[in-house]
């Protein structure tokens, strides 16, 4: 198995080569993310993050630019890396996908409600949960339909970007519906029902060769 691209969390190194301390990473994140439980986003502050966590200011810059970058490094560090899966086939890929994108704690659907709407009118945040949160894990995914591109399992000529994006939005959908993200289950079943589904119909191009050959034969 290959790996998600690696998103924010990478330690980060003074000069001169020495890494920081990750213990303090830890006490930082787990701050943070207290806060936004807490909170919500738009109230959280670096001030109350270090007081929290019984660090200076100076600490956390040294570390995150940014509110957003901590938060979002935080979140990432939560989640867990995980490796893209290949089992084989295009429908065992998606469930691992859906296992071990759901695989996180309880709590992350308290702490990711804490950002929606931060996200809908914070131009920085969008950027940083944009880049380093959601374009891993859809380079993820785009990884699985390549594959099964590959294996004649799907039709080429899909935008896999736009399908890679189809699990992110249900699961973003269901939390602002009901307050809880998916669990592995409904995850499973929004990959049998709606991604597995998409992806394997033909496209635009399969229609049109075949409406053409069928007319030249009625020619």
């Amino acid at each position: 198995m290959s790996q998600v691209p690696r998103a924010a969390g990478t330690p980060k190194v003074r000069r001169g080569g020495r890494s920081l301390d990750s213990e303090r990473d830890v006490a930082l994140r787990e701050a943070a993310l207290a806060l936004l439980a807490e909170v919500g986003y738009d109230r959280l502050t670096m001030d109350a993050v270090a007081a929290r966590a019984r660090a200076g200011k100076t600490t956390i810059y040294r570390r995150w630019q940014s509110k957003a970058e901590l938060v979002v490094d935080a979140l990432n560090n939560l989640k867990g890396e995980h490796d893209i899966p290949d089992a084989g086939s295009l429908r065992q890929d998606l469930h691992a996908m859906a296992e071990a994108m759901t695989g996180a704690e309880h709590h992350v659907s308290a702490l990711t409600v804490g950002m929606v709407n931060a996200l809908a009118h914070d131009a920085e945040l969008r950027r940083v949960f944009g880049e380093n949160f959601i374009a891993p894990r859809m380079a993820g995914f785009r990884v699985v339909f390549e594959r099964a591109v590959t294996r004649g399992e799907m039709p080429a000529g899909h935008d896999l970007d736009l399908l890679a994006r189809l699990f992110p939005a249900l699961g973003l959908q269901q939390l602002v519906m009901s307050g809880e993200l998916p669990d592995a289950q409904s995850a499973r079943r929004m990959m049998d029902e709606v991604v597995y589904p998409l992806a394997t119909a033909p496209t635009t191009s399969t229609h049109t060769a075949s409406a053409t050959r069928v007319e030249g034969t009625l020619k």
